[in-house]
């Protein structure tokens, strides 16, 4: 299974492009347009857990401005609140097996330094509150007298593995992680324990730790890209997906006693996830298929598929089951609208929607379905992409558009619904979100051709995108953008420093600007990637960081000459605030228009919804005024083309 360094989540119809003009719907569809205010209302509301008699569920929803901890029955009903903070996003995690406390985790304002808490009634108790420690939930022990997490106490590098006894709430170290390795799983019985070595950002050698004698087991033959997905109930097998010998990821069963190894799954398609209930009744096979998820649910002990109750218009997107294995909440959603959890009770058959996350302000048809299209970049490769097509273009009224690139390297544009998109799409702004070279879910030798090649054919695959665009005849080709957060925003910046004519405008939402920098500041808990990113990306230790250099827009910011937005969280453990900073300072210095915006209570990612409201009304203003070319835009075209940094 991929791994993003950086990053930021039936079949649609693909569309095979080719030179000549696409044959999309030009007749203009009347749409109303909505405020981003209306589509940052769309709740993100999702199901955590059933308590213990599954008569509630646990839910986690940003309704509140920031994600707070909610309440519902198992049935469908209103969402109570269980935690009100006002500052500080909450994200629930589970109720205890055998009663009503709550687990639940929460940051410093987006610097990824987790804490796990316990809400007991009115009281909350802070689990792992060491300071600048990071710990992260691993799962229940199976008799519910426990929990495992991992936690860097002991070395700000390595993630070690820590069982919390319920009663005592004391913590105990189960397996210290060596240098090079990282925790992925333990049987009930604590004997053997999976560990994963990285050797490249697609490649990890997979060992089974015996606790008892100490000898670790390698079990994946070749270098090939192996991940733990599961160990069975009974303990005596783990399966795990690998491409070895193949494009994409299959899963293989290997017995932990003898070794013996056979293949169990394969798809046409990566398998990103393979999983059992808790008891082993039913077993979950989850398959990235051309950017979206595909479930197959299968029953143990019949060998047949679980039939599951439908919605229209809507797909099953993920599962988790009860305890006791009697009920199941399912993620169900499309693109076009937000995806909403509903409870099925396996033995009644009751289904209950407990979600409404589309606002009621929003008529779900002035909202736009994906499509998958495919173009030929400039050697042949055959690059997929993500497109939305505003319903108000035409032939005779084309309108503008935008590149977006995601995180990564090695992330991948989904199928999903993305508010963001659709608000820009909604107001006239076709969006083409291209998978370029590099991306994960087409096949290994894809995923590694942009291998220490970043900002060169990475980049002229979305230039190549652009040129899709250009050649629809619903598309203004003229007014062409490129947006992107993560390694997105370095792709941004790269567009408008190494390809500066290609692009009208760009928005880099906290990117990568300089790389030696970036490679030498990772967080600490990245210490067993490190050398894998590093075969990715270039050391810059060694003389790479002459190429590493080179492909740093910072060092060249005298090219950029066409507007340019910057977002950026100050609390970002990954792209480092300075990034931002010095390449807003060096952009200015050509006179080029800029609008900066830091917001000091964010990090990797926007979560808070008046940040978000202020962040993606700014974006569309932006590009009202420098690419749509609408001067009543709110920006002040008096003020000077380098606007003033906006703190918050």
């Amino acid at each position: 299974m991929k791994k993003p360094i950086l990053a930021i989540l039936g079949l649609l119809m693909i569309v095979s492009c080719k030179n000549e003009k696409a044959a999309y719907e030009t007749t203009a569809t009347e749409v109303e347009n909505y405020t981003i205010a209306q589509f940052m209302d769309n709740e993100n509301a999702s199901a955590n857990g059933y308590s213990s008699d599954k008569s509630k569920v646990l839910m986690t929803s940003n309704r509140s401005g920031i994600y707070n901890m909610y309440t519902t029955i198992a049935t469908g009903g209103e969402l109570i609140p269980v935690t009100k903070s006002d500052s500080a996003s909450i994200y629930g995690i589970s109720y205890f097996p055998e009663d009503d406390r709550i687990l639940f985790r929460m940051d410093g304002n987006g610097d990824e330094i987790y804490k796990i808490y316990m809400k007991d009634g009115e009281t909350i108790k802070a689990l792992t509150p060491t300071e600048k420690v990071r710990a992260l939930f691993r799962g229940w022990s199976k008799d519910g007298k426990s929990f495992y997490y991992g936690s860097n106490e002991r070395d700000p590098r390595y993630t070690d593995h820590y069982e919390m006894d319920l009663e005592t709430l004391s913590p105990k170290m189960i397996y210290q992680i060596e240098e090079g390795f990282d925790f992925a799983g333990m049987t009930d019985d604590k004997k053997h324990i999976a560990l994963v070595s990285p050797i490249n950002t697609n490649d990890t050698d997979l060992y089974i730790l015996n606790t008892e004698t100490g000898i670790k087991t390698k079990i994946n033959d070749a270098q090939s890209g192996n991940s733990p997905q599961y160990i069975s109930p009974d303990g005596k097998a783990m399966y795990y997906s690998t491409d070895d010998g193949g494009e994409f990821s299959y899963v293989m069963k290997y017995d932990i006693e003898t070794g013996a190894k056979e293949k169990v799954v394969e798809r046409d398609w990566d398998i990103n996830g393979y999983s059992f209930s808790e008891n082993g009744k039913y077993q979950t096979t989850f398959i990235n298929e051309d950017a979206k998820n595909s479930l197959e649910i299968t029953e143990i002990a019949t060998g047949k598929t679980l039939e599951l109750p439908s919605v229209e218009n809507k797909e099953i997107t993920d599962v988790s089951f009860s305890r006791d294995e009697d009920a199941v909440l399912l993620r169900m959603g499309e693109s076009s609208t937000p995806s909403d959890s509903y409870s099925y009770n396996l033995k009644t058959k009751e289904f209950s929607r407990l979600t409404e996350n589309l606002n009621n302000e929003i008529n779900q048809e002035d909202l736009v379905s994906a499509e998958v299209i495919r173009y030929k970049s400039f050697d042949g490769v055959e690059i997929p992409a993500i497109y939305y097509q505003p319903k108000q273009a035409t032939k005779e009224s084309p309108v503008p558009a935008l590149v977006w690139v995601h995180g990564g390297p090695g992330g991948q544009s989904r199928q999903g619904f993305n508010s963001t998109i659709q608000y820009l799409v909604n107001h006239g702004y076709a969006v083409l979100a291209v998978n370029n070279r590099g991306s994960s879910g087409y096949g290994k030798t894809f995923y590694q051709m942009d291998d220490q090649n970043h900002g060169d054919k990475d980049l002229k695959d979305c230039v190549e995108g652009k040129n899709w665009l250009a050649s629809r005849d619903v598309i203004d080709g003229e007014r062409i953008g490129i947006i992107g957060g993560s390694y997105g925003g370095y792709m941004t910046m790269a567009a408008l420093t190494y390809a500066p004519e290609e692009f009208n405008v760009g928005v880099n939402i906290f990117g990568v600007t300089n790389w030696l920098r970036t490679l030498k500041s990772i967080p600490p808990w990245w210490e067993s990637f490190k050398e894998a990113l590093y075969t990715e990306m270039g050391d810059p230790n060694t003389a790479d960081s002459i190429r590493l250099r080179q492909i740093s827009p910072l060092f060249h910011t005298d090219k950029v000459t066409k507007p340019l937005m910057v977002l950026q969280g100050a609390q970002d453990p990954r792209v480092l605030q300075v990034e931002s900073d010095e390449i807003v300072e060096g952009v200015r210095k050509n006179g080029v228009p800029v609008e900066y915006v830091l917001f000091e209570d964010e990090g990797h990612g926007f979560v808070k919804k008046e940040n978000q409201i202020e962040a993606y009304g700014k974006i569309k203003k932006f590009l009202d005024k420098y690419l749509k070319g609408n001067t009543e835009s709110n920006l002040d075209t008096e003020k000077p083309a380098a606007i003033n940094i906006d703190t918050h």
